[in-house]
């Protein structure tokens, strides 16, 4: 992908979590807090989609930038590629359009990549959405969540909050994974590997 096949056809960006009150500072969560900051800085306010189970909010990146449509699939995590599924093909999204902002255990706290496809690294959200769109080829923005401590469940761990000390740092961190995310949709994967991955 070059910059210049970033102005046709929207993008989706899908940040990836669970529902629910419960959740909303887990740290399995933080694909939902990028996408609410990305909302916000487009103008754009989050509404229960008709054509999928999911909060949709739509927006441009600038002004007369690329159409953004920003989804936070309102299943459980495992089931997050129907959703996604779905507004891809409402929305007519080509797969190369489509980036999942989501937690990852292989990083430490604090580190963001992306990268184009490649394997789901254990993440449910990521398997279900490679499995529903038919494709890995899509770009992923991956916060750092790091691995849990002494011999905790990871599964017991990304469903746990952020620490205290961690919390410090979250909100410049989700700040920094949204400008991430911006770079891939307007100087693309290469360029944004180029710029963050070595942040």
């Amino acid at each position: 992908m070059d910059a210049d096949t970033h102005a046709a056809g929207p993008w989706l960006v899908v940040g990836l979590g669970n529902p629910g009150k419960g959740y909303a500072r887990n740290r399995h969560n933080v694909g939902f807090m990028v996408a609410d900051l990305l909302a916000g800085r487009v103008g754009a306010k989050f509404g229960r989609s008709r054509r999928a189970v999911a909060a949709v909010a739509e927006g441009r990146l600038g002004l007369g930038g690329p159409r953004l449509v920003l989804a936070k699939p309102l299943t459980y995590m495992n089931l997050s590629g129907g959703p996604v599924a779905a507004l891809c093909q409402f929305y007519k999204v080509p797969l190369e359009h489509v980036i999942a902002v989501h937690d990852e255990l292989d990083l430490p706290y604090g580190q963001v990549r992306t990268k184009l496809g490649g394997g789901e690294g254990g993440h449910n959200g990521l398997r279900s959405m490679s499995k529903s769109l038919g494709g890995k080829q899509y770009a992923r923005v991956r916060f750092g969540i790091g691995r849990p401590p002494g011999r905790q469940d990871p599964a017991d761990f990304v469903l746990s909050d952020f620490s205290a000390a961690e919390r410090k740092e979250l909100e410049f961190l989700v700040d920094r994974t949204a400008d991430v995310a911006e770079a891939v949709i307007t100087k693309g994967v290469a360029w944004a590997q180029n710029a963050y991955n070595g942040a």
